[in-house]
């Protein structure tokens, strides 16, 4: 069978063309729901890699791994034993399940949010591009797995959805890298032939199915973890082409999206309540850059710094220092027992809340009981203010690239949603038409076509 796989920053889906219907089916992954959380959680880092090896089906992909892994596998099997784990034991989840194991056991075990993220990083050494290679092979082994079980066939080709850029630093090496990460991991998942398009025109291509007039369309797909836009001549003359590379006018995109205004939501507005604002006792305000590290979590040296044994250090002191210490142990209970994703998951929460209420009251019930904060809209677009700037200006950049104005705007993408959003693109672009598409769907969908249409 022929897929388009969105491999998201945010959520998972895989879709493909149901020749009964004449249409695009995105595959139920869990729970009966068509959208997995990209989640991963394990019970030691170390058992990720025992849990890829044994899921790999192909013998000769199998022991290529095991030589490349060798030291790694070797040091499962030493987990294994001193953890006393059973070889029956379930050693790793993904989507809900990671979360509920996650939030059960926050200080246990290893947890990974919207490993996507941190697939273009610059300065990777080769053992954290093993890691990732791990961990995003055995969330596709699952959700292959999934999806097939749902369909009742085997999946044999995909379509795996791409950002423009994964990474604005040194862009072309970020892509090489993320890209080799997701070739390699979609081979050891068992996918024979793999391809990749470009996630707002696969956006673009799934909404091109509800024109009935031929349009130049700016698509801006605000994801988990980049804003891409794409310029796009679509519409019934443009649909049926075998070669679209000439209706393709202009993308631009950047590793900014979703998880940037969650954790600006976090820092200036849940973390005052673990002492971001304080003062110290000589009335200088705390140093905030441990508190932005803790709410990075998409941000791999700011994650390290934070777990770093002299973090730990400097916050007993500023425990010592601070004119308000019962802060500072939150913030210290909260670094004890890894919940810092946790804490990025409630501002996201809180964020989706404000898509339709002004005011949204966010429980921190997991740090201290009754602790909670209220957040109004007026805000959450203060706070967003930096990163939405600059997805206005990648609008600006692909519509510079076209030469041409667009007849209207498509936007995708969870946090598309937001009203806050909305006014900023009305009042950058005037009166061009805004309209919506399925907000999570939109990229498998039209990955789906398209694998339709290659394969």
């Amino acid at each position: 069978m022929i897929s388009g796989f969105d491999f998201g920053t945010s959520n998972c889906a895989i879709g493909i063309h149901d020749s009964n219907l004449n249409s695009v089916r995105l595959l139920e992954l869990e729970q009966g729901k068509r959208f997995m959380p990209s989640t991963l959680y394990a019970l030691d880092r170390e058992l990720i890699s025992e849990s890829v090896g044994l899921s790999i089906a192909t013998d000769e992909l199998k022991s290529d791994y095991i030589d490349l892994r060798s030291n790694h596998l070797a040091r499962a099997q030493h987990v294994r034993r001193e953890q006393g784990f059973g070889s029956d034991e379930r050693i790793v989840y993904v989507g809900h399940e990671a979360f509920e194991e996650y939030l059960q056991w926050p200080g246990e075990g290893y947890f990974v949010k919207s490993p996507k993220s941190f697939l273009g990083a610059s300065g990777l050494r080769p053992e954290a591009v093993f890691l990732f290679e791990d961990i995003v092979t055995a969330m596709m082994q699952s959700i292959k797995a999934r999806a097939e079980q749902t369909l009742g066939d085997t999946i044999s080709h995909t379509v795996i959805g791409r950002p423009v850029n994964f990474q604005g630093l040194d862009a072309e090496q970020s892509n090489r890298q993320a890209l080799e990460i997701l070739q390699t991991s979609a081979k050891r998942a068992g996918f024979k032939d793999v391809e990749f398009l470009f996630e707002p025109i696969a956006a673009g291509l799934s909404f091109e199915r509800s024109l009935d007039a031929d349009k130049t369309v700016l698509v801006v797909d605000i994801g988990g973890g980049t804003s891409d836009c794409a310029m796009v001549r679509m519409g019934p003359s443009y649909r049926d082409k075998s070669d679209r590379s000439k209706d393709f006018l202009g993308h631009s995109g950047e590793r900014v999206g979703g998880n940037d205004l969650d954790i600006q939501l976090a820092g200036k507005h849940l973390m005052p309540l673990l002492g971001m604002l304080s003062k110290t006792k000589s009335g200088l305000p705390v140093p905030t850059q441990l508190f932005w590290d803790a709410v990075s979590t998409n941000d791999v040296s700011a994650q390290t710094r934070f777990n770093e044994l002299n973090t730990g250090l400097d916050i007993e002191q500023l425990l010592r220092d601070c004119v308000e210490p019962d802060l500072i142990k939150r913030f210290i209970s909260m670094r004890n027992n890894q919940q810092q994703h946790q804490l990025v998951r409630s501002a996201e929460q809180c964020k989706i809340a404000l898509s339709s209420a002004d005011r949204v009251s966010s429980s921190l019930e997991f740090i201290e009981d009754g602790l909670s904060q209220d957040v109004k809209l007026e805000q959450f677009a203060e706070a967003i203010d930096r990163p939405l700037m600059k997805m206005l200006s990648l609008m600006e950049e692909a519509i510079t690239q076209a030469q041409t104005q667009p007849d209207l705007i498509f936007i995708t993408g969870g946090s598309g949603q937001s009203p806050v959003i909305r006014k900023a693109i009305h009042n950058k672009f005037g009166d061009i038409e805004v309209l919506d598409g399925d907000h999570f769907g939109s990229v498998a969908s039209g990955l789906t076509v398209w694998a339709n249409q290659i394969f």
